[in-house]
């Protein structure tokens, strides 16, 4: 069973319809135990930092997130939900985040437009289990106004440029993101959701 964590925010019903789709067990909650039994994690996108991080401390999710995922239990963010993964956000102020990978969130800068909507490509940056079976330069769906800043190149499997080149895929261990919205990108971003399901 796949849990997607309702944190008050995220388009957690698209990704559950995308599992669906591709035939797996999943089930939306925000409650610990289900967290605790399932056998894989998602943190869905779309919403504010703040208010994402805030809903899982008053549950008391952070612990039982951190505690699954050194157990080596795969967890999954998804746009904000790859945010959350990292050591702090300057979104709305500055907020720590789960810290599971080391780096800052930070808003897009110079002559872009934000939030960055719409489809980019996504070049490979080393070996990649998301991206397995995937074109080099595949398009995928994105809304964000932000993106981590990271100098852990290893962690880094995906790169889309915008103004600057940031982290659209990150993997390290059994910790997983994509900035872009696989529930939203057509058939290949079933595929990623696919490749994370079947770990």
């Amino acid at each position: 069973m796949i849990v997607i964590i309702n944190y008050g925010v995220g388009n957690f019903g698209s990704v559950e319809k995308a599992l669906r789709f591709i035939g797996k067990a999943v089930k939306i909650s925000n409650d610990a135990k289900d967290v605790k039994d399932a056998e894989k994690i998602i943190l869905p996108g779309v919403g504010a930092f703040r208010d994402a991080i805030t809903f899982l401390e008053e549950r008391e999710l952070i612990s039982v997130i951190k505690e699954e995922v050194a157990k080596g239990k795969p967890l999954l963010g998804i746009c904000l939900g790859l945010q959350l993964l990292f050591e702090e956000s300057e979104e709305g102020g500055l907020y720590k985040g789960l810290a599971l990978l080391k780096g800052r969130v930070v808003r897009f800068e110079g002559d872009v437009k934000v939030p960055h909507m719409g489809w980019n490509s996504v070049s490979l940056a080393g070996s990649s289990y998301l991206l397995r079976g995937i074109p080099d330069n595949t398009y995928f769906y994105f809304a964000n106004s932000y993106y981590a800043d990271t100098k852990d190149r290893n962690v880094i499997k995906g790169i889309t440029r915008y103004g600057i080149e940031f982290p659209s895929v990150v993997e390290k261990g059994n910790i997983f993101g994509t900035q872009f919205h696989p529930e939203k990108s057509g058939n290949i971003g079933l595929k990623v959701l696919e490749n994370f399901a079947n770990i």
